[in-house]
């Protein structure tokens, strides 16, 4: 099928939601980016620990800070804007003992707390902490509470901040949810205190009980006394950017910290590597940059008188532990022809053994389907990870490959078919009549392929996860080529 372009300036996800493209500041020299009634929040120009009772704020005159009143309990403050996917930084304070939260879409709470030096009570409450869900007709009311890694806090009467990327739920053309709200990462005080949690629903004293695709953010005010200044939100697009390492390497850049310093300019939210003994510099160069590891390459063999798969692949394990990445799992065969289901009992078998000691270090996997091996086309993906029952296993779109086995026919079915397990896609520049690599895959300025469309029936599907430029056999200046894919890609998002 052939995808109808798209002239609008602005995407339009589910149900019609739009991206807020500027980034919004609410604290300043008042409070009219909150909605009436505000109680008794005040603007003021510091805050500082009670000299004569811990438990309290005290105020200087000014602006730029937000306080939740003389007594430290008032309403809740809703914003007047309302937000999907955003990246956000908020600096906070609290008094000894105290207790606050920040909402996202005003359903999803990071808690705000006194933990200095404090032993947890139960997951979640804790500062930093994502808050549990809770209902009343459980034996154990309150659940799915995430504590953060590490104890983070500074001690009361001390600034703090938050550093967020949140990704909002999302609904298929009937309202129905088809994925669920994510904090991607969380930093408390620039640690990183949480990666990937998923929420499935609100969290306990939410504003909202239903899901919707935007919502206020919302600061609690009735808990104790709590401070805010500096909240910056920035919506974001859907999809985090990143560039395989088959576009990253030339001449000028052969290095590792040569290929991370040029994504990171070029504005790419990390790499997708291949295995290898260069790995662990390459994603050591990555954290230094804050950037993202997103993927590693390597391969499983099914046939009976193979090996499995080699020492690198335990390896990679422990180079991803802790770093939010997937291995890219694409599968062979010699016995077998591409897609043939009579290997699906071995795969299955070797990928629930590599599922479970990937899922000790936090690390999930995604199938690749590749022309020519025994996992070619999306569908067997699709039907060997039904099988596999693994939460850390899924599945990956590769347009390249999708073009050359399916000469882009069924996308849209495909990309249904696919989405309760994916994972990841990559895409490039294609002709629609594409036969070779040369045509097929290209930078995403070139092509007859209508991209646009194409990423709006993936949006539109909920898709939310990340998104890679595959530049196999481009050749050429590599910074040049990631110039171009990323202001394409920036054009594309507008």
């Amino acid at each position: 099928m052939k995808f109808r372009l798209l002239l609008a300036v602005v995407l339009c996800f589910a149900l019609g939601a739009k991206v807020i493209a500027q980034r919004v500041t609410l604290t300043g020299s008042d409070l009219s980016a909150w909605r009436s009634p505000t109680g008794q929040w005040q603007v003021m120009g510091d805050v500082f620990t009670d000299p004569s009772n811990e438990k309290m704020l005290c105020t200087k005159p000014g602006t730029g800070v937000i306080v939740n009143g003389p007594e430290g309990r008032t309403s809740n403050l809703l914003s007047k804007a309302e937000f999907g996917d955003v990246k956000a930084h908020i600096e906070f304070m609290v008094s000894k003992d105290s207790n606050s939260g920040v909402y996202f879409m005003g359903r999803y709470e990071i808690q705000v707390f006194d933990s200095w030096q404090k032993q947890s009570e139960y997951p979640g409450i804790e500062c930093g902490g994502i808050y549990q869900r809770w209902d009343e007709s459980r034996n154990t009311k309150g659940f799915e509470g995430h504590s953060p890694r590490v104890n983070a806090s500074k001690a009361p009467g001390q600034w703090q901040t938050f550093d967020v990327i949140f990704r909002a739920p999302r609904f298929d053309n009937e309202g129905r949810k088809v994925s669920n709200a994510r904090f991607e990462k969380v930093m408390h005080n620039g640690i990183v205190v949480h990666k990937d949690v998923e929420l499935t629903g609100p969290t306990r004293a939410s504003t909202y009980n239903s899901e919707k695709v935007t919502g206020p953010l919302i600061l609690q005010g009735d808990h104790g006394p709590a401070a805010y200044r500096n909240i910056r939100i920035e919506p974001t697009g859907p999809n985090p950017f990143f560039a395989m390492d088959t576009a990253t390497k030339d001449a000028k850049h052969q290095t590792a910290k040569e290929q991370v310093e040029m994504v990171k300019e070029l504005g790419y939210a990390g790499m997708g590597c291949t295995a290898g003994t260069g790995l662990r510099e390459m994603a050591e160069e990555l954290d230094k940059n804050s950037l993202r590891l997103f993927t590693v390459y390597l391969g499983i063999n099914i046939d009976s008188d193979q090996p499995k798969y080699g020492p690198e692949l335990k390896e990679t394990i422990e180079v991803l532990r802790g770093r939010n990445a997937m291995l890219w799992l694409f599968v062979l065969s010699k016995k077998l022809k591409p897609s043939d289901p009579a290997g699906d009992t071995r795969a299955v078998e070797i990928l629930r053994e590599i599922a479970d000691m990937a899922a000790e270090a936090n690390v999930r996997l995604a199938l690749y389907p590749h022309t020519g091996f025994w996992v070619e086309r999306v569908e067997d993906a699709v039907r060997v990870v039904k099988q596999v029952n693994r939460k850390n296993t899924g599945v990956t779109f590769n347009l390249c490959h999708w073009l050359m086995v399916d000469g882009e026919k069924n996308a849209e079915s495909l990309i249904k078919l696919a989405i309760p397990h994916l994972f990841v896609v990559t895409i490039n520049g294609a002709d629609n009549d594409g036969k070779d690599w040369k045509t097929l895959i290209q930078t995403l300025d070139r092509g007859t392929f209508e991209m646009r469309g194409f990423l709006k029936t993936l949006r539109d599907s909920g898709y939310k996860g990340p998104i890679g430029f595959q530049g196999y056999g481009i050749g050429g200046d590599a910074y040049n080529n990631l110039k171009r894919t990323m202001n394409t890609w920036l054009e594309l998002n507008k």
